[in-house]
């Protein structure tokens, strides 16, 4: 299984997308907006903002490991 380490993160407050590398052994809780400077978080029950509003799921989630 390929492992993807980029994905397209959609701002759920103006809609505005931006591809964004992810970290491969981290989880990423914060998530600035860079067009309305809103700040995401992971909804509850996801690990990182990329598993909650990305088009691709973190890679540690992607090779079944726990990654918080």
């Amino acid at each position: 299984m390929e492992i993807t380490n980029k994905s397209i993160v959609n701002c759920p407050n103006c809609g505005y997308q931006k591809e964004e590398e992810m970290p491969t052994d981290a989880c990423q809780f914060f998530y600035e907006c860079q067009s309305c400077k809103a700040v995401l978080k992971p909804k509850q029950g996801d690990c990182c903002v990329f598993c909650s509003y990305g088009t691709e799921q973190c890679p540690p989630i992607q090779q079944d490991r726990s990654c918080c």
